[in-house]
């Protein structure tokens, strides 16, 4: 482990393997730095913080990068990654460290390679995206603000100048918000944790004890509390306030403060053009039942090495849910939306999963279902499938699903899409393979549970009080199986994600829970929503409407005309309350991540180098 240092500024330098590389030459620092390893450097000021972005003519090489991150000597994990850009050394941290680890907000930009970042003070990064992470260089922030930086192995340590806060205040900001500013002597590094009944904010400073104590909370704000505890050179601040009531969070300068919000949106307009073919987009939008809260992402399905496709939480297995944030992370997907239906219960899904050309698992009730192949064509529309089996007696048999936890009365088929082996969903099944088109011997199976194979190359019908049907199957019988999708061309796509209703078609609104079979409370229910949409110009925009200041979420109706002003077309509904959930680059976007449910599939999006 080499280190550099300055009590001003710190910028590693050295190249970091495992094969111990011959370390950079200290000519390669910015013309700006005077290194040498026997004297401490000199500076001269650097000009604002804008960056030349980056074009095919220069030349960048990866030096050292890692998953784990030492600030103040608090570990934790997020991305780092040192480079050389045109011979000189470079640093950059993930955005979601930047913004959730050190508290700066990411404004709006057009630019995909430079993004703005509001920090007390604006400065502008150059952006370096290494799919599914991208990385904001910090190197003339660490100048600026005296940060002291190394790396060792997979560890990026950093230490940032302790700032003293030195008040608190407290004013109505409007009618029904109430407004508390942190007032601190230099900018600070912060953290906000959203925790169920307060909101917990961490400062690396220190507290004047004497000038906080003649602080007092107005009684008749929406602030239930206020406490400030130190702990070491940090000042945590737990602000009694409710998970639901979300505040916005702002730092300025002159002088140096942080500015919580309270009891208004706490969404702020934003335009991130975060990657070529991704565009973040978020703000308030007001329809008939009142305004949310929206947060999505605008994607270009034709972008060069842009690709979407469903995401499990299993790649072996159809069983299992995740939190969304993970089964991004473990999927590699650099942005991702919760997909469709599933069961809570048996975790398993429950609507259509289409994904390399294979239906791990059925549409259902004839509901809505968004397709698409990998060269930009995507379809919205509702998807049936009716199977029959015809025996060689000439009886036909209506089959119910096809690789479906939604159980019926009836004959159930189950293909080796579903997976290797099937466990019994109900009580009392009858199970009966079917292999190169006969029928095999029955097993009946009493409990919830019980694991039979699935015969390669052909399926398993399963029965459910129906034993007047399964006695008609008897072993060594031909049967031929007749299958129609209807729509076909949807059908036919290789990648689906089942979900309801449908709200857009061909720019009309066909919102019809009643005819997908939705339960009449579903279709009363105000919640937080999902969604999926296409733009006439062929963007594909997912969605993400969470509940209003009031608590209230959206109505199915409410959605479909959000999902018309954001100009979508075509759009479906998708899994929302707290299954809703919009992932980019390694952060939850539209909520707290600890309010997230685990969900069972998604909607990923991969971008490659």
């Amino acid at each position: 482990m080499t280190i550099v240092r300055s009590s001003f500024y710190f910028l590693a330098v050295l190249a970091v393997s495992l094969t111990n590389t011959t370390l950079p030459a200290l000519a390669d620092a910015p013309a700006a730095l005077d290194f040498s390893l026997t004297k401490q450097p000199s500076f001269r000021r650097i000009a604002p913080l804008s960056f030349t972005p980056l074009s095919p003519s220069r030349t960048t090489s990866l030096l050292a990068q890692g998953t784990q991150i030492v600030l103040n000597g608090q570990a934790f994990n997020g991305s780092w990654s040192q480079w050389q850009l045109d011979g000189i050394t470079r640093i950059g941290l993930s955005d979601v460290v930047v913004s959730q680890r050190f508290g700066a907000e990411l404004l709006s930009t057009t630019d995909a390679s430079r993004q703005p970042i509001q920090w007390f003070s604006e400065a502008v990064f150059s952006t370096r995206l290494a799919p599914p992470v991208r990385y904001l260089d910090i190197t003339e922030l660490a100048q600026k603000n005296g940060w002291q930086i190394q790396i060792s192995d997979n560890t990026l340590q950093i230490s940032t100048a302790i700032a003293n806060l030195i008040g608190i205040e407290q004013a109505p900001f409007s009618t029904n918000g109430d407004r508390i500013s942190l007032t601190l002597d230099r900018p600070a590094v912060w953290q906000a944790d959203p925790q169920q009944n307060e909101l917990v904010l961490t400062l690396e400073a220190q507290a004047d004890q004497a000038r906080l104590q003649k602080f007092k909370p107005n009684p008749a704000s929406r602030i239930r509390s206020l406490k400030v505890e130190s702990v070491g050179n940090r000042t945590r601040i737990r602000i009694g306030i409710p998970i639901g009531l979300r505040p916005q969070i702002t730092t300025a300068s002159s002088p140096n403060r942080i500015v919580i919000d309270v009891g208004s949106n706490f969404l702020s307009d934003k335009d991130i053009l975060w990657a070529n073919g991704v565009l973040w987009r978020q703000k308030n939008l007001t329809v008939r039942s009142g305004q949310f809260p929206i947060v999505w992402l605008e994607l270009n399905p034709r972008q060069p090495r842009l690709s979407i496709r469903p995401v499990l939480p299993n790649s072996t297995t159809l069983v299992g849910t995740l939190p969304l944030l993970q089964t991004a992370q473990q999927s590699l997907a650099t942005a991702a939306i919760n997909g469709g239906y599933f069961n809570r219960i048996n975790q398993l899904p429950l609507g259509a999963i289409k994904l390399n050309n294979r239906f791990a698992s059925g549409a259902i009730l004839g509901r809505g279902v968004v397709g698409w192949d990998e060269a930009g064509n995507w379809r919205f529309d509702r998807l049936t499938l009716r199977e029959t089996l015809i025996l060689s007696s000439g009886q036909r048999f209506p089959l119910t699903t096809l690789n479906s936890a939604f159980v019926q009365a009836g004959i159930a088929r189950y293909t080796s899409d579903w997976g290797s082996t099937y466990a019994t969903l109900t009580e009392n099944e009858i199970l009966i393979p079917v292999q190169n088109n006969q029928i095999g011997a029955q097993q009946a199976a009493p409990t919830v549970g019980t694991v039979i194979p699935i015969p390669v190359g052909g399926y398993l019908l399963v029965f459910r009080s129906n034993r007047t049907a399964a006695a008609a199957f008897t072993p060594a019988t031909s049967v031929q199986l007749e299958s129609v999708f209807n729509p076909t061309d949807l059908a036919a796509l290789p990648n689906l994600i089942g979900g309801g209703p449908l709200l857009l078609r061909n720019g009309q609104v066909v919102l019809d829970a009643q005819l997908e079979q939705f339960s009449p409370a579903f279709i009363q229910e105000r919640a937080a929503r999902s969604a999926i949409g296409q733009t006439a110009e062929g963007k594909i925009l997912i969605v993400t409407a969470q509940n209003n200041i009031s608590g209230l979420g959206a109505t199915l109706s409410d959605m479909a005309e959000i999902m018309q002003q954001l100009g979508a077309i075509n759009a479906l509904n998708l899994d929302g309350g707290s299954s809703t959930t919009l992932y980019l680059g390694g952060q939850i976007l539209d909520r707290p991540a600890r309010s997230a449910a685990r969900v069972h599939n998604g909607i990923g999006v991969f971008l490659q180098p």
